[in-house]
């Protein structure tokens, strides 16, 4: 068995910015009640003819570049999604197909929010059980797609993007082991049902299991990679809600952290909010390189995984 480490990253989104006082001429609300309730200033949309898998390559094609890797080299690909259209092709054979990779393995992983952490960690085994050797694993959404734009409660979350990861063999383990999980009665709190699916939730409920279960689990997160709270040089969370990013952050203990807050100016890409908000950082060069840093996503079914890994 070997170990495996993230060795670049990219991202993408959408030239269309929506604001908050965009908003306010569409649904009875305004910026100070936005920013008050969930951090939220802008985000990007999408356009009508801009899919997730084109998304999702674009974002990939940067990974690549910046890891001087070649699209003939990618075996496995994993594209955490929960609102591409089409069941086959799935966006990942999409994506091969638009970098014209060779014959990589291509699965979509649909965990909702959650679901980079979760493809992540499928990557990391794969390659240590000797099934791959190098992986693309991405996250993307159009999210505005499943979004009911007379809803002002929910409306003003969603943005669109994406972001990936070149996750290649490593000597030493980089991307350390994940903790996974869900709350099976909770389920129904976060829901993209019907047809067409539209995104509703619970989210007094979520955001009150957010901020009193998450720091606990997230701990435990660092403790199965043997990092203390404090020695973390980065937190990058789901970027759902500025309100429970700020206070889960405190209450893990990660005094020296950047703490990523990208849902200021992307609002939530579900899938694609970890990986977009990770890139940004690494592109701003706001961690350093080797540095711990801590991976965390929650979101529908209520699922969520997380785990520790070196910073390319």
């Amino acid at each position: 068995m070997t170990g495996s480490r993230v060795l670049a990253l990219g991202h993408y989104q959408p030239s269309r910015v929506l604001t908050n006082d965009d908003l306010a001429a569409m649904v009875e609300t305004d910026d100070a009640w936005i920013r008050s309730r969930v951090g939220i200033r802008t985000r990007h949309i999408a356009a009508p003819d801009e899919t997730v898998d084109a998304m999702a390559a674009a974002a990939a094609a940067k990974a690549l570049a910046a890891g001087g890797v070649a699209p003939a080299d990618v075996d496995l690909v994993l594209v955490a999604t929960c609102t591409a259209v089409d069941r086959s092709p799935n966006a990942a054979a999409r994506v091969a197909a638009r970098l014209g990779l060779g014959s990589p393995a291509t699965m979509d992983v649909n965990v909702v929010c959650s679901g980079f952490t979760h493809a992540l960690a499928l990557a990391d085994q794969a390659i240590r059980a000797g099934s791959a050797t190098t992986a693309l694993v991405i996250g993307a959404e159009k999210f505005t797609n499943v979004i009911d734009w007379t809803d002002r409660t929910t409306c003003v979350l969603a943005g669109d993007g994406a972001g990936a990861a070149v996750v290649t063999a490593a000597d030493e383990p980089e991307i350390g082991p994940v903790l996974w999980g869900s709350v099976p009665e909770m389920g129904g709190a976060v829901r993209i049902e019907g047809e067409p699916g539209r995104f509703s939730q619970e989210g007094q409920t979520v955001y009150r299991w957010a901020t009193t279960q998450l720091p606990a689990i997230a701990r435990q997160v660092c403790e199965r990679s043997g990092i203390a709270p404090a020695d973390l040089a980065g937190v990058v969370l789901h970027q759902a809600n500025l309100r429970i990013i700020e206070p889960v952050a405190e209450r893990l203990g990660a005094v020296n952290a950047v703490v990523a807050k990208d849902v200021v100016d992307s609002g939530n890409t579900s899938a694609a909010s970890v990986p977009l908000a990770l890139s940004k950082l690494v592109e701003r060069r706001e961690i350093p390189a080797g540095a711990p840093v801590l991976l965390f996503a929650f979101g529908g079914n209520l699922s969520y995984a997380g785990q520790i890994i070196r910073c390319p």
